[in-house]
């Protein structure tokens, strides 16, 4: 029996030595991830993705080194709690080769260094679009200002590369020309018709290579007319309006004539309408006839005789007896 104490003890030994192991271990903070530089027009910054935590507040130290100078130096944002850093002044410098680190700080702990890759500005920056000032049209060309995304310095070699076609046709059949001043001209256009083009920016760096920059977008502009096809607009339309102002004073002149007659042709014939005619031929209105008759004159009475004494004397008496009414 005392032989296997021992044994049944063994399982509680190793239950603390995994216990014991554990509290002495201590708590861990993970590096920050996805360390990278953006760069736009050769303004930088370096930034990362937040480190999670349940409690408390991350804060955040970045250092640089050149490679000239392999001291690890502070970037401008120590114990800072923004997962980004910008780059100082004097770090903005477009041929260096830097090197970035980062890390995430809580309390008394800190994470290991994150890295990111070795960063040249004229090799990593992205240069956005040239911006277009002013574009004025003439009969066959379109004469265009532009300004380059970024402060050019001493020596930079610029070009500007523009693609353009006509609006009526597809954006594939463009052609293209390259510019190495900000106002230059797009020739060779036709005359009063719209055309679209845009611009990016090419900057020939220390390599001997281009960088190219992001097109601008698209900008249409229509071209104008030339003074001689202005004119021979102009004539045909003038011969136009003087043909119809003829034609107007000729139309009006004969509705002075014939005004009488255009007036009694146009007037429709008075008739009564077919549902009053069926109205007024059911019994009891047999005024129709006299209303579809012309009017008839008075008849007038008329007396005969034998005698023309007597007759005159009759006549006279039963035009009296007539006046006079009935006898009473």
């Amino acid at each position: 029996m005392r032989g296997r104490a021992p044994l049944r003890s063994l399982p509680l030994l190793l239950l603390l030595l995994v216990l014991g192991s554990a509290a002495e271990t201590p708590p861990y903070l993970p590096a920050p991830e996805n360390v990278e530089v953006y760069s736009y027009n050769f303004q930088s910054l370096l930034r990362w993705s937040p480190v999670p935590v349940e409690n408390g507040t991350v804060l955040y130290t970045a250092e640089y080194q050149t490679g000239s100078c392999r001291n690890w130096s502070d970037l401008g944002c120590a114990q800072s709690p923004q997962p980004q850093c910008r780059f100082p002044p004097e770090l903005q410098r477009r041929r260096w080769t830097i090197l970035l680190r980062v890390r995430a700080e809580l309390g008394t702990l800190a994470s290991p260094w994150a890295h990111c890759p070795a960063f040249v500005a004229e090799r990593d920056t992205t240069l956005g679009p040239p911006r277009v000032n002013n574009v004025s049209a003439s009969p066959g060309s379109l004469l265009v200002s532009v300004s380059p995304p970024f402060a050019p310095e001493a020596g930079d070699i610029l070009q500007y590369l523009v693609s353009y076609w006509e609006n009526s046709t597809s954006a594939t059949a463009k052609q293209k020309l390259s510019e190495s001043k900000t106002l230059f001209q797009i020739g060779n256009l036709k005359e009063s018709t719209l055309y679209c083009f845009r611009v990016q920016v090419q900057l020939r760096i220390y390599s001997g290579q281009l960088l190219e920059g992001l097109p601008s977008a698209p900008e249409c502009h229509r071209t104008a007319l030339s003074e001689a096809t202005r004119a021979g607009y102009i004539i045909p339309l003038f011969v136009l309006a003087l043909v119809l102002a003829n034609l107007v004073a000729a139309a009006l002149l004969f509705l002075w004539k014939h005004h009488q007659k255009i007036k009694h042709w146009a007037q429709p014939p008075l008739e009564i309408p077919s549902h009053f005619k069926e109205f007024l031929r059911e019994p009891g209105w047999a005024g129709l006839e006299e209303l579809q008759s012309p009017a008839e004159e008075e008849p007038q009475p008329l007396v005969l005789g034998e005698e023309p004494g007597q007759d005159g004397e009759d006549a006279a008496a039963n035009t009296c007896r007539d006046r006079a009414g009935p006898p009473q």
